[in-house]
Parts: structure tokens; sequence; C-alpha cells
């Protein structure tokens, strides 16, 4: 029982808390800033992050996690990214088709802006990887439930926490979700998911910057 206490405060308190903000605020939308990205990283990102390894660490050593970069980090990478993006862009294009579009993304107009969105997006990644597929995924013995079941609930919470984005953003949310849990538990390969996942979100800031 205690397992699935602490997954459900983490998800509540480090995701789900926040994208409860974002549709409150969705009214009054907010230019980038560099200074309130740069306050988010070290305020929430990395003290998540470092708390999700942290609970990670407690039940075992950092060696018998498997999270050694290696060649199937590589695999997984060259795999997932263009899957992330072809699923991006059949969301786009279907939901313009319709007359919707997704969430629209604010973006630096500086080079310093573009090098701390850039960090942001790889540390949320990381952050997004390392609790929906690793910590749920890899400890699904614990959570007593099968592969598909894992697997189920990892898309479920990812998805959720994203409905702030609206209908179409949930749905691409969905299948990117699907897409990423169904690659970790082919490779279980964290970093490779991960920095494809941060790559595919610097990308969709640097295309809507060029479409504006």
């Amino acid at each position: 029982m205690g397992i699935y206490i602490e997954a459900l405060l983490l998800y509540i308190i480090l995701f789900f808390s926040g994208a409860a903000g974002a549709i409150v605020n969705a009214s009054t939308p907010e230019g980038f800033s560099a200074g309130r990205e740069f306050v988010r990283i070290f305020l929430h990102s990395i003290p998540s992050l470092a708390l999700v390894w942290y609970l990670l660490l407690k039940v075992k050593k950092a060696k018998y996690w498997n999270i050694k970069p290696g060649k199937k980090d590589v695999v997984s990478f060259l795999i997932t990214f263009p899957c992330l993006l072809i699923t991006g862009f059949a969301v786009s294009f279907i939901s313009s088709f319709m007359g919707e579009t997704t969430i629209t993304l604010t973006y630096p107009s500086t080079v310093f802006g573009w090098i701390i969105l850039s960090f942001s997006c790889i540390l949320a990644a990381y952050l997004e990887e390392s609790f929906f597929r690793f910590y749920l995924l890899s400890r699904r013995d614990e959570l007593k439930l099968s592969a598909v079941s894992a697997l189920i609930l990892s898309v479920a919470l990812f998805s959720i926490c994203h409905v702030y984005e609206g209908p179409w953003g949930f749905l691409n949310s969905f299948f990117s979700a699907v897409i990423l849990a169904f690659i970790f538990l082919r490779y279980e390969a964290l970093h490779g998911i991960a920095f494809a996942h941060g790559l595919y979100n610097i990308a969709a800031y640097v295309i809507n910057s060029q479409l504006s």
C-alpha cells in the first residue's frame, strides 16, 4: 500500500497540481520569460527530479536499476524521436484541417532565452520519463501490475496531466505516452527516450516560432 500512496502523492504534487494551475491560468497566457523559466528550473524541475530519484535509490542502488547509458539508448532514441515527430505533425495537421489548433507555445526572442528553454525542455523530459516510465514501469512488480496494466496506468496519468493543452494536445500526449511506454518496456532505456522527448519539445517550440 505504501508504494501506491507514494506514487499518488508524487503525481499530485509534481504533475497534477501544475496541470490544474495551467487550466486556471489558460485564459491569461503569458509570454516567454527566461527569468521565470530559470526560477522554475531551480525551484521545481531540479528538486522534483531529485525527489523521484531519491525515492528510487532508497529502493535499489543505481547499479541495480540498469540506468547506465549504452547502445540501447541510441536505438531507443532513433526510434522514439521520429515517432514523436510524426505523431505531433499528424495531430497538428488533423486539428488544423478541422479548424482547431493545439495549445499555443510562447517562444524566446533571444539566444539566452533559447538556451534556458532548451535546458528546461530536456530537464522536464527527464523528470517526466523518470516518473511516468521509469518509476511506474520499472516498479510494476511492487505495484502488482502486469506490463500491460502498468503501460495503461502510465499512459493515463501522463495524458491527464496534459489535459490543459486542450483536446488535441491531450490526444497528442496520449499517443506520445503509448510510444514512450512501449519503447521503454521494450528497451528499458531511460536516457534514449528522455532525450528524444526533450528534443521533441524543443522542436515544437522551434517549429512554432517559424510558423508564427
